[in-house]
């Protein structure tokens, strides 16, 4: 029985359906916004009620001359609305995991997805990324850099302890679900 030579010439770079591909993820993002909104509206309305269930003639008897059933409802109304918000991100996730091909394109090109789990101290930490390579942006080293994936699609997250320490308490939600303004 011959021993098969894993071929020392031979490509190794992911090119069919369940092959893997190690991805290195570089990513730096920042960005900083600031929005500013100032609304004012007034609004005023006078409605005539000259015949409220026949009561209008009780009012006359109770408060007379106080009643004019033509101008029995009057509404006004102000609005002021002012908002400052900032939103300041400065973000860096570097890191070095396998992708397996799942599909392969007519146009050749190779779709990925790869994930990772990740438990330490009761957090855990999950990361997903999916997207479209060339087989020709592989490396010889079997490797493609996140730029060279296109419909790159990262969700990087995690829960446990510390990341409940940091959300506002289900009663706080609750409260600014009911009284949002």
């Amino acid at each position: 029985m011959a021993l098969r030579s894993p071929g020392l010439f031979k490509d190794h770079r992911a090119k069919n359906i369940g092959d893997i591909v190690t991805v290195v993820l570089d990513l730096a993002d920042s960005a900083v916004f600031n929005n500013k909104t100032t609304r004012d509206r007034a609004d005023s309305e006078t409605t005539g009620v000259p015949f409220l269930l026949g009561l209008e003639a009780e009012f006359n008897k109770v408060l007379p001359q106080a009643v004019t059933p033509a101008t029995m409802m009057a509404f006004n109304d102000a609005h002021s609305t002012s908002g400052d918000g900032v939103i300041e991100r400065d973000e860096t996730l570097s890191l070095t995991f396998a992708a397996v091909v799942t599909q392969i394109l007519p146009n050749g090109s190779l779709v990925i997805v790869g994930r990772q789990k990740i438990l330490v101290n009761s957090e855990v930490r999950e990361l997903m990324v999916t997207g479209v390579i060339r087989p020709s942006d592989i490396d010889s080293d079997n490797t493609i850099s996140d730029d060279n994936i296109a419909e790159m699609r990262v969700a990087y997250g995690g829960s446990g302890t510390l990341s409940q320490l940091q959300q506002p308490r289900w009663g706080t939600q609750i409260w600014d679900i009911i009284f949002p303004f």
